[in-house]
């Protein structure tokens, strides 16, 4: 069958995507269901272009993704937008480096928001304070942070999660300094958004250090 051919299928029914209530979505190219925080959510502009809606907030009809680059992929080949909105779109050429960006943005806003608030360290000192005083909700580690560094905090902190998807560069940006390498969220809404988000990019940075749930402490 060709590309045209599967595009011209009718999509599989789903009235959770039809409503956009509850907490699963399908995927339009696996056709696998997972948890709506998990995935990344498009819609149809006004102009008939594909809009990603990380945040899941934009009106109109909801088309779901698995959150990887490889999927987001398949979804443009395969004409699976078409499919899922019943008609002719146009979907950017760059789908996935926006999707990244907008996630990466998000994180940085969210560690912004947790700095601000009081809730958030910069630095090797202050994370391992954070961590011993029982004050780390979730750990940051740079991507491009030197390996013996990370290991340390790691070491420290068995019982609090890991996030590595930003680079120093990033993370540096969300604390108003030009590099960062360790920081420390205090446990609450914006480590778990950071946690949540850091999973869905790691999905398009092909990155083996996705936040690891190593405890459900701080669940």
């Amino acid at each position: 069958m060709t590309d045209r051919q599967e595009a011209a299928r009718p999509p599989v029914p789903d009235e959770e995507d039809e409503d956009e209530t509850g907490p699963i979505r399908r995927c339009i190219v696996t056709g696998q269901r997972q948890g709506r925080a998990e995935m990344i959510r498009c819609v149809v502009g006004p102009d008939g272009s594909i809009v990603p809606d990380v945040a899941a907030a934009l009106p109109g009809r909801g088309l779901w993704l698995t959150a990887r680059r490889d999927i987001v992929s398949q979804a443009v080949k395969k004409h699976a937008f078409d499919r899922a909105a019943k008609r002719p779109v146009k979907v950017p050429e760059d789908l996935a480096d926006r999707i990244e960006a907008l996630l990466a943005a998000r994180c940085r806003e969210a560690i912004g928001l947790a700095r601000r608030s009081g809730r958030a360290v910069a630095g090797f000192e202050k994370v391992v304070a954070a961590v011993r005083n029982g004050e780390a909700g979730l750990l940051l580690e740079a991507l491009d942070g030197a390996e013996n560094g990370r290991k340390k905090i790691a070491g420290l902190a068995r019982e609090v999660r890991v996030a590595a998807m930003l680079t120093a560069q990033e993370l540096g940006a969300a604390f108003g300094r030009e590099h960062v390498v360790h920081a420390a969220l205090g446990p609450g809404p914006l480590a778990e958004r950071v946690r949540l988000d850091g999973i869905r990019l790691a999905g398009f940075r092909d990155l083996a250090a996705t936040p690891d749930a190593r405890s459900k402490r701080h669940a």
